[in-house]
């Protein structure tokens, strides 16, 4: 059995720009996409802190450094300049490799500059614990 989990998400980012004209996707600075192991293309989901709105596209690059957000196409109707987003990427895991596995969460300032990163719990460990407290 495959489950679709948590890779790694780029927590409390700030929304430098919407594109309505642009054809789609989200375009994220590189530095932050490499720290959140998300490479071009990949289907990220999106969470607006300040509307609630959610919605899934497909990243794209910006100069390293930039701290550079930009919602493209439709999105930009959902989020807008200025928005706080969390940015989430996901994997498809077997039971073997959840056991090992730990998701990355990196946290940014208002610059969306990277102020730290974190590895989250193990997901196997947090559902064995869940499971034995249950019983």
């Amino acid at each position: 059995m495959l489950r679709h989990i948590c890779k790694s998400k780029i927590h409390r980012a700030r929304v430098t720009e919407a594109n309505l004209n642009y054809i789609g996707s989200i375009t994220i600075s590189e530095d932050l996409m490499e720290a959140a192991d998300i490479i071009p293309y990949e289907r990220v989901q999106v969470l607006d802190v300040d509307n609630g709105a959610r919605l899934e596209t497909y990243a794209i690059p910006a100069p390293a450094g930039s701290g550079e957000v930009c919602l493209n196409g439709a999105a930009a109707r959902l989020v807008h300049k200025d928005d706080t987003v969390i940015i989430i990427s996901y994997c498809m895991l077997n039971e073997h490799e959840l056991r090992e596995f730990r998701p990355r969460v990196i946290y940014v300032d208002r610059n969306n500059q990277i102020m730290r990163t974190e590895t989250m719990e193990k997901p196997f460990e947090i559902t064995r614990e869940l499971i034995t407290d249950l019983c």
